[in-house]
Order: C-alpha cells, then sequence, then structure tokens
C-alpha cells in the first residue's frame, strides 16, 4: 500500500542518517577470542548498554562473601536520596553490631556514629560491624534488612541472588551470582552517582585506626575507581571492579579466584580486552526526534517520534557504520495522541544481531481535529488503503 512505502521511506532516511560516516562498503572488524580467566565465575559488562562481552558460569550460584555489601550500600544510598535517613544521622551501635566476626571498622558498643562513617566503613574497610549497625538503623534489626536486600535484589532483576545477612559472612542460603553482581554494579553506578566517588577511596580513617582499600586495582590502574573485594574460605577471592576510560565505561566481576593478587590479575585482563576492542557508543537521546510521522484526524499532521531514555550500543572499535537501523511504525496512527503512547519500535543491529529492539513514542500531543477535518482526513484514508 503507498501508506506503508511511505513508512519504509522513512526508515530509509532513519538508517542513513544513524552513520557519522557513511562507506560503501563495511569493512569487517577482526576481534581475537576473550582471554582465559582463572575463576569459579566471571562476566563482563557495558552499564550503559547492559551488553555481556565475556563471561563464563555467570549465572552460577555461589557465595558471594563480602560483594554483599554492595547492596547493604545501596539500600543506603536509596535510602538517603529519599531522604529517610541522612549522612549526619548517628547511629546508636549495639552489642550485636560490635561483636560481628570478620573485618571491622572498629566501633565501638554503646558509641553513636554518623551514617557517613559507618557508610565509607562498609565500602573502604569491608566492615561488617559498620554493616550491621547500618542495617539495624534502617530497618530496626539485620533480618527485617535482610527482607528489604532480597525485595531489592528482585527489583533490580538479581533473580539468582539470596541473601541471608548484611555482610557476607558464611550462610547456607546465601548466594549470587557473577551476572547479578554486574546489575548490582550498574545500579550503583548509574542510580546513584553522586555518591559512587567513595568506591574509589583508598584509605579510611576511623577511631584512629587507619585501613586501606581492599580494591589493589586502585593502585595499580587510575581508571579503576570501584567497587568491592569478597573473600572467605568458602567463597575464594572476589571482586567487582569498575573502571572508565574516555567514554566507554565496564563493570568487570570475578569469583572464585586463588588469592587477592589473583583476583586483580583476572580483572586486569577483563577491562583491558574490553577497552582495547569495545566503544561503548550513545546512538540516541533521551527526547531526540528520531523521524515524524503522518497524524490522522488530528489537529497537527505530524507527530516527532523518539525515545524515552538514552540509547546506547557496545560495539567493536571501529565499526559504528555497519550499524543497521529501522524504525516500524504503525501503520495508521490516530489521534487523539499523548505524549508517551507508543507509536512503533527502533531496531538497531550488527552482523545480523539486534542490539537495540525499544518502542518508540510520542514526544508531543496531537489533540484531535475539528469535525470536518476528522471526517476529511477519514475519507482519504479509506481512499489510500483502497490502493494497491
Amino acid at each position: 500500500m503507498a501508506l506503508k512505502s511511505a513508512f519504509r521511506t522513512l526508515t530509509v532516511v532513519f538508517v542513513l542518517m544513524l552513520a557519522l560516516t557513511a562507506k560503501v562498503m563495511a569493512q569487517s572488524v577482526l576481534i581475537p577470542s576473550p582471554p582465559q580467566i582463572a575463576g569459579s565465575s566471571y562476566v563482563l559488562m557495558d552499564p550503559k548498554s547492559g551488553r555481556i562481552i565475556m563471561d563464563e558460569n555467570s549465572h552460577e550460584r555461589l557465595p558471594p562473601a563480602s560483594l554483599t555489601k554492595m547492596m547493604t550500600a545501596y539500600i543506603v544510598e536509596r535510602e538517603l536520596d529519599e531522604g529517610r535517613i541522612s549522612m549526619t544521622d548517628m547511629v546508636p551501635i549495639s552489642v550485636n553490631a560490635w561483636k560481628t566476626e570478620g573485618s571491622r571498622t572498629f566501633v565501638r558498643e554503646g558509641t553513636q556514629v554518623a551514617v557517613e562513617d559507618l557508610f565509607r566503613g562498609v565500602i573502604i574497610q569491608s566492615g561488617n560491624d559498620a554493616s550491621v549497625a547500618l542495617a539495624e538503623f534502617i530497618a530496626g534489626s539485620e533480618q527485617a534488612f535482610v527482607d528489604i536486600m532480597n525485595q531489592q535484589a528482585q527489583l533490580l532483576g538479581m533473580k539468582d541472588t539470596h541473601f541471608e545477612n548484611a555482610t557476607g559472612l558464611p550462610a547456607p542460603n546465601h548466594y549470587s551470582t557473577a551476572y547479578d553482581l554486574a546489575i548490582l554494579a550498574r545500579a550503583i553506578i548509574n542510580d546513584y552517582p553522586e555518591n559512587y566517588s567513595i568506591y574509589s577511596e583508598k584509605h579510611f580513617t576511623f577511631n584512629d585506626i587507619r585501613q586501606p582499600n581492599r580494591n589493589s586495582l586502585l593502585w595499580r590502574d587510575s581508571s579503576v575507581d570501584g567497587l568491592k573485594t569478597g573473600h572467605t574460605e568458602q567463597a575464594g577471592y572476589c571482586l567487582v571492579a569498575s573502571a572508565k576510560r574516555d567514554d566507554t565505561r565496564f563493570i568487570a566481576v570475578v569469583m572464585g579466584t586463588s588469592s587477592t593478587q589473583a583476583r586483580a590479575q583476572e580483572i586486569q585482563k577483563m577491562l583491558n580486552y574490553g577497552f582495547r576492542y569495545y566503544d561503548s557508543e550513545r546512538l540516541f537521546q533521551a527526547g531526540q526526534e528520531l523521524i515524524e510521522a503522518k497524524v490522522w484526524g488530528g489537529e497537527a499532521n505530524q507527530i516527532s517520534v523518539g525515545l524515552a531514555e538514552d540509547v546506547y550500543v557496545t560495539i567493536p572499535r571501529g565499526s559504528r557504520d555497519s550499524l543497521e537501523s529501522t524504525v516500524d511504525l504503525d501503520s495508521v496512527i490516530k489521534a487523539p495522541i499523548k505524549v508517551g503512547d507508543e507509536l512503533g519500535r527502533v531496531k538497531v543491529s550488527y552482523n545480523g544481531d539486534v542490539l537495540v529492539d525499544q518502542p518508540v513514542l510520542a514526544l508531543t500531543d496531537v489533540p484531535e481535529g475539528g469535525f470536518f477535518k476528522r471526517i476529511w482526513d477519514a475519507i482519504k484514508l479509506f481512499f489510500i488503503q483502497l490502493m494497491p
């Protein structure tokens, strides 16, 4: 039909606009196989697009050790963001928090400590005592806080995660996966960027005791700016790290390595591979007009169509011009239309793999036209649809 042909024309225009520089023939980009990683499981993710660059056993349920504290910290950040607590609030230290075994911030029973100090104690020193103190302050007890942790995990899409405590101390039904922990790291980075710099701090002093951040990559690679280490005998040596070079960021997770040195080395191999061979690129901005679509029976004859959020893709370096995109609109778009109404889909693919498949939305309102406008458009549409 003529109407559908018009939509195909719009699609072609959109494809031509997508490329930065048109090439007659796309060149193949050669990428070697990912490096071998000595760990029980691992994953490398682009937090903007969510694309997985490399992984092995990334959905295997394993003890996360102190990587658990990423969720503890995330919930603290959520409470701060929603105004239920503040960094200056004073937290009473219970006997239960003071007695918690393992790594410590060295808080004292019967004292009060600022949320900000406990927050740093969790992230930098991996303090179990600080984690329990914050859990009790927010939820009344550590077990009630654990309920919040598990609810939050489900909201984030961490389907293979279950927490039994706020610290990561060994427990029979306490587990997560490399993939789920990458999702959590992505949420920490994207949802609360105002607090993320704390994850890169190399030391924290509390109660006259100065302790280093256990993430040794903070000293070895200036692009690394987070996130968290973990270790128990059962879990082995684990690390979630993130690094940013230019406009590209990656999250790397490794679980079950043999030593602190090994976890840093394996993460470094993953990050170097990602940055050497891949780019993260923003294709579209939120609210950017992709095309104009024909509207029938409205006060306006055209409507701007775009996306609600920024769209990123992770692609081999130098391959942007090989991306193929289409916008498929509804065959007939009738008024009234409200901002945010879904009017079709945009798809972007590379070498046959679909990288983006998202709804395109109305960027403006189009109210119904007057009586005669609606009648006239209905007549035109009737005859157009009769055409072969």
